[in-house]
């Protein structure tokens, strides 16, 4: 399980350090195979799997009816953008200019790990997107959430 936040800059090639501590992990989990898409729910985010959660996502997605255009949506936006990267030799992956575009992605961004992947963040979108949540966290907590001792 990924977890835990790392402030990274992209290098002037659009490359990105995969932080040291999550670098065994991958290499264990995935063979350093990973895919990288957009957020499926935000703007301004990338999502990053290791190649096996990937394939799960990918097939859980793919069998969606294609009569139903928020599923075509859904499908373009996460697996017709997908693309497998893999760290270099000094852990850095690749990301492509079509995709740090679209999210916005400049030389400051975050690494969060989520449990079974990882979300790369333009860093002021992420903390804009965190104050609007903090705002409004307590007006919006599903049933779910309001059962949760933290």
């Amino acid at each position: 399980m990924f977890f835990g936040e790392t402030a990274i800059n992209l290098d002037a090639k659009g490359r990105l350090a995969i932080p040291v501590r999550y670098r065994a992990l991958v290499d264990e989990q995935c063979s350093g195979r990973l895919v990288l898409t957009y957020s499926a729910f935000d703007a301004g985010a990338l999502w990053l799997y290791p190649e096996s959660e990937w394939e799960r996502v990918r097939d859980e997605v793919m069998v969606l009816s294609t009569f139903n255009a928020s599923h075509r949506s859904l499908q373009r936006r996460l697996v017709g953008s997908a693309t497998p990267v893999e760290p270099d030799g000094s852990g850095r992956i690749q990301l492509p200019l079509t995709l740090r575009q679209v999210a916005g992605l400049e030389k400051h961004v975050v690494f969060l790990g989520m449990g079974s992947r990882f979300e790369i963040w333009n860093e002021n979108t992420l903390n804009q997107k965190r104050v609007e949540e903090e705002r409004g966290l307590a007006d919006s907590a599903s049933e779910e959430m309001a059962r949760l001792v933290l």
